[in-house]
């Protein structure tokens, strides 16, 4: 474990150091939003697409442990699909124009596309009794449903948490430090459900650790690089697709209660101000409310940390 982790850590910090260097020689800068807090304009001009680090820890064990494991290939080809998406999310956004990445409708159709082909490959390969599908273990209890909802549910999961954790990075550190606990989460439960025995998918799960507190070297606070789209979409496909290959699909709603929150506050806030043209929150996503509010934002990204590690946690108790 703690050279799975190490491995991914040193990949990613080597490759960091490379980014930082060749992402801006293409003008792969960020853009601040408009709407951003006046505070975020200074952001303008830092690199993006520093999710390449992370996802370059994880090509290693695509070619030397996934070439004769079905499920491993399975994940790993949703993670690098979600993350081509967000890379060229992030191309376009860097161009000078009016197009500034793609419409949102775009990125929902191409990522539920990936989930579904992802769920209907798997589908055939993961070990369940005759059209029960597990989406919750807990102790004794095992709670199936029909292919027809597991891949209906399945579809929802992945998505919604491709772009909960998109929505949460948002502040330097902040969807990289959120994702390290649920991460370790799911790789406690697939070693407690004796995954190994039979896959090697859960490793990367390990990699994916390290090269996040690698990657938090050059994106703490002020952050030197952004991870973009490319990291965030293959993080919250990495999460959720570990989920569901461990039939812990609805346990997404309690480990990834972070991201959650931020998803939601988002609903809330649109939906309020169509319907009452008011706003709950000052900003949406939750973490702008917080920073509006007079929390300095690393203080805001240490209490998301926080909180994301003791959703983790009550998640694992839940199930172990």
């Amino acid at each position: 474990m703690l050279l799975a982790v190490t491995f991914g850590f040193s990949i990613a910090l080597a490759t960091g150091a490379l980014l930082l260097r060749v992402l801006p020689r293409f003008r792969l800068r960020q853009t601040a939003y408009e709407d951003a807090p006046q505070s975020h304009q200074s952001k303008t001009g830092t690199p993006t697409m520093g999710g390449l680090a992370i996802l370059t820890a994880l090509l290693p064990p695509l070619w030397l442990f996934y070439r004769n494991d079905a499920l491993g290939e399975a994940l790993m080809l949703l993670v690098f699909a979600c993350a081509a998406i967000g890379f060229l999310d992030d191309y376009l956004g860097t161009r000078a124009g009016p197009v500034r990445g793609l419409r949102a409708r775009t990125k929902y159709l191409a990522t539920a596309l990936a989930a579904v082909i992802f769920l209907r490959y798997v589908g055939g390969t993961l070990p369940h009794p005759v059209n029960a599908y597990p989406i919750l273990s807990a102790g004794a209890m095992t709670l199936t449903v029909p292919l027809w909802l597991w891949l209906s549910l399945g579809t929802m999961a992945i998505t919604g948490t491709v772009h909960a954790v998109n929505l949460t990075d948002g502040l330097d550190g902040l969807a990289a430090g959120s994702i390290i606990a649920p991460l370790g989460a799911m790789f406690a439960i697939a070693v407690s459900l004796h995954e190994f025995s039979r896959t090697s998918w859960p490793l990367v799960l390990l990699l994916a650790i390290g090269a996040c507190l690698a990657f938090l070297v050059y994106n703490c606070y002020p952050a030197k690089m952004f991870m973009g789209d490319t990291g965030s979409l293959a993080l919250g496909a990495l999460l959720s697709g570990a989920a569901i290959l461990s039939g812990e699909m609805l346990l997404l709603i309690l480990i990834g209660g972070v991201f959650v929150a931020e998803a939601l506050s988002v609903i809330i806030q649109v939906a309020s101000f169509k319907l009452t043209h008011k706003r709950v929150f000052r900003m949406s996503p939750l973490h702008h409310h917080f920073e509006l509010g007079g929390t300095r934002e690393p203080v805001v990204t240490m209490r998301f940390w926080t909180a994301s590690a003791l959703c983790s946690l009550i998640g694992w108790a839940v199930v172990r």
